[in-house]
């Protein structure tokens, strides 16, 4: 009973969304240049971070899953700090790093590049949010498979790139898939943080949820069915992920 309860808790307001969607325009609303300007951009831009987080979170996952050093639990604390951080901190945070008068913004700028409310802040941005999705769960994947056979290869001459690139790569391969998938989800529902260091500029960092935001003020049934958009992403986006980790771990 209490996992019927936590199910409906999920499925019911999801359910109660499609009710509200104007089918007869559905189509026209989704369609919209704006819409698909929106969707577009929050696809490559989810698409990019999900490629940054991966590339900066992965060694992070290999650190905290391998070291035993106390320091590590520091390291671990400040980079999943995100998950618990309010959006739109984390959107001030990154203002204060690197807007135009920020901690390297302002080195930046001098030398003529402009960071906040360009499209690569909505890329900053969705990473900062969504990379510790992607560190937690190749680290919980690491954790689990232990170093043996790591050790193993050391023993049999496998100097450390070989180990990571043939042994720990391969063993944490779901891990890694369940990671991107998450942090890929993620990024393509961020909002407060693009809000607040992206800004909403039409083609530039508007992304879906920003137009969703925007049209639920004007146009509700748009903002709905745009809702719905992203949910069947989301759900196709998770679903063709967890049928490749099981094929993966089979």
């Amino acid at each position: 009973m209490p996992a019927v309860l936590g199910g409906l808790f999920v499925v019911v307001p999801v359910l109660a969304m499609v009710g509200r969607v104007d089918w007869s325009s559905f189509v026209a609303l989704v369609t919209s240049s704006s819409s698909l300007t929106a969707l577009g951009l929050s696809l490559g831009t989810a698409s990019l971070a999900t490629g940054v987080s991966f590339v900066l979170g992965y060694p992070l996952a290999v650190l905290f899953a391998r070291s035993s050093s106390r320091w590590t639990g520091v390291a671990r604390a400040l980079v999943l700090l995100p998950l618990v951080l309010p959006p739109v901190v984390g959107g001030l945070a990154l203002l204060a790093a690197f807007g135009r008068l920020g901690v390297v913004g302002a080195f930046l700028d001098d030398h003529g590049l402009h960071i906040a409310f360009t499209t690569t802040a909505v890329v900053i941005a969705q990473a900062f949010v969504a990379m510790p999705f992607l560190v937690s769960s190749i680290e919980g994947a690491l954790r689990v498979g232990g170093d043996r056979f790591e050790r193993v290869a050391a023993t049999l001459g496998a100097g450390p790139t070989r180990t990571f690139l043939t042994v720990t790569t391969p063993r944490a391969l779901p891990g890694i898939l369940s990671g991107l998938v998450l942090c890929f989800a993620r990024a393509l529902g961020e909002f407060g943080a693009t809000l607040t260091f992206a800004g909403s500029l039409q083609g530039v960092t508007r992304t879906l949820p920003l137009e969703i935001y925007l049209q639920r003020e004007i146009d509700p049934d748009t903002a709905v069915a745009l809702a719905l958009v992203l949910v069947v992403v989301a759900v196709v986006v998770i679903g063709v992920s967890s049928l490749r980790t099981r094929t993966v771990v089979s």
